[in-house]
């Protein structure tokens, strides 16, 4: 299975490409999306051509997508959802699966805490892929891919026995 994760940010937008065989990881590519500056329609338009670019030539089968958390800055929330809104829109389009993830949940599939710092969701995410990865936006789309790619084994190893 091949999964396109995303840790939607409104100045850079971290996205991971993870694919897995039985039990097996492999990351295939990780990288930022960084629109221009300027008006939010023209970041919009950056990162959804971006994505729309990686899913034309990396054909994942599914997108994960970190849930936005939402604090004390409703402003920030906002901005988050329409950077999200643009993701999901290309996925759509595409006619891709799209799940999303809440940041604890991430946390603990890729650390085992869902309180885990970047610092620890880095390390958890170094180990299951062999890969020393620096703590991150990219790094969080990877953690975002893995958790995805660890929750739907674990489903398909669910649907025999609810035959």
């Amino acid at each position: 299975m091949r999964v396109l994760g995303i840790d939607p940010g409104s100045r850079v937008t971290g996205w991971a490409l993870v694919e897995s065989t039985g039990a097996a990881l492999r990351v295939l590519a990780v990288g930022v999306a960084a629109p221009r500056a300027g008006a939010l329609a023209t970041r919009l338009g950056d990162i959804a051509g971006a994505i729309d670019a990686l899913i034309g030539e990396w054909t994942p089968e599914s997108v994960a997508v970190e849930r936005a958390f939402v604090g004390r800055n409703v402003a920030s929330a906002l901005r988050l959802g329409e950077i999200r809104g643009a993701v999901l829109a290309v996925a759509g389009r595409r006619g891709l699966e799209v799940v999303d993830y809440p940041p604890a949940t991430v946390k603990l599939a890729v650390a085992g805490s869902g309180a885990a710092e970047k610092e620890a969701v880095a390390r958890g995410v170094s180990t299951l892929t062999g890969v020393r990865h620096p703590a991150g936006d990219a790094t969080d789309a990877l953690a975002v891919a893995i958790c995805h790619l660890r929750h739907a084994s674990f489903a398909r190893r669910l649907r025999p026995a609810q035959a």
